[in-house]
């Protein structure tokens, strides 16, 4: 049935407008229409004056609720995920395994597949960190795990995945030019993370053809006056970079620097993770971070939302703006074409929020769920 939603601040590609309505046939956006011209006979539904966006997305998450799909890949952690992301008005997401053995991944490779037959539909796939990474920038993840691609075992995994692993973080500066060519051909897409790359590495392979970097100023050398290092190529290439936003993996100062150099090219995720007592990463919860057994800082307590809520409060980015970098530029980045705004053909995923960033509701594949 047709329905429109009224009464509502929509934003969407920058800005917000008041006294629109949008009106939903299916799965899809078919109009945005003055509030007064709300054709006849269709469900109206009236939302108190919220704010109404597109369904954000997170390209970068582990695990929710007690279930690090990270550590324990099983389809029931995927299914937490959806429907907690669902609850937070995430409509779009990669599960992310990091740096693991060979068994884990070909375990979460495995669930992503069954689960793609039952899941609701904002999982999109999953994203490997690692373990193709620089020991160096290793992190939280295990030196003794890091290893450098073979041409084989990656071909292994993507045939193996049958079209699921959409995204993989790895240290190019270290990897064969054919395993790049392989992965860019297969249309995954490939981030620079945990790179100990130079000022003239991150030159010659950003945009050629790497798209993306992963957690800026997370895991990458520091700008220095005499070795200017990763950052300042990062500047200058402008690639998609992601970076999170909890004022404690990066300080609200460099979050404001990187917006002002990247502008739309810089996007948000939660890098979220629940804690956990076995498998490789024994995530625990210390105050307002997780962290691992040695005390490294691991991953975040974010919701995209939250993160939203940052960008506007702390770095003093517009709303409809971060809006963007948790919508819009992920979608940009991930070659889905149809969502990221709220218009005329795009996919009726929604998110409904109050002035306090409180979730209301979430509108996935045109139904709207209340909270």
């Amino acid at each position: 049935m047709t329905k429109a939603l009224y009464n509502l601040q929509l934003i969407s590609d920058g800005i917000i407008a008041q006294g629109m309505a949008v009106i939903i046939d299916g799965d899809k956006i078919t109009a945005i229409v003055d509030e007064h011209a709300i054709p006849e006979g269709v469900e109206q539904i009236n939302l108190n004056g919220a704010y109404l966006a597109p369904g954000l997305i997170d390209l970068q998450i582990y695990g929710s609720g007690g279930l690090l799909f990270a550590g324990k890949p099983e389809v029931e952690a995927l299914e937490r995920l959806e429907d907690d992301l669902l609850n937070q008005g995430t409509t779009g997401f990669f599960a992310t395994i990091g740096t693991n053995t060979n068994e884990i991944v070909e375990q979460g490779i495995e669930s992503a597949k069954a689960f793609r037959k039952i899941c609701k539909g904002n999982f999109w796939g999953l994203h490997l960190e690692g373990p193709y990474l620089n020991p160096i920038k290793k992190g939280a993840h295990p030196a003794n795990l890091i290893k450098k691609a073979t041409l084989a075992e990656i071909k292994g995994w993507v045939e193996q995945a049958e079209g699921e692993i959409k995204m993989i973080t790895i240290a190019p500066e270290l990897q064969d030019q054919e395993v790049i060519d392989y992965l860019h051909q297969q249309g995954i897409i490939i981030s620079s993370g945990h790179s100990n790359a130079t000022y003239a590495e991150g030159k010659a392979f950003l945009n050629k053809p790497i798209p993306t970097v992963t957690h800026l100023f997370n895991a990458m050398p520091q700008m220095h006056h005499r070795d200017p290092g990763y950052i300042p190529a990062i500047f200058e290439e402008k690639p998609f970079a992601s970076i999170v936003v909890d004022g404690i993996h990066v300080d609200f100062a460099m979050v404001r620097l990187a917006k002002r150099e990247l502008g739309n090219k810089l996007f948000l995720i939660t890098d979220a993770v629940t804690a956990a007592t076995e498998g490789t990463y024994q995530h625990q919860l210390k105050g307002d971070r997780y962290v691992m057994p040695d005390g490294t800082l691991s991953g975040s307590c974010l919701t995209q939302l939250k993160a939203v809520e940052n960008c506007v409060k702390q770095v003093g980015i517009e709303l409809a703006e971060a809006i963007n970098m948790a919508s819009l530029y992920p979608a940009q980045l991930a070659s889905m074409t149809h969502k990221g705004k709220i218009a005329e053909g795009f996919d009726a995923d929604l998110i409904v929020f109050d002035n306090n960033f409180q979730v209301l509701g979430t509108v996935f594949k045109g139904d709207y769920l209340t909270k």
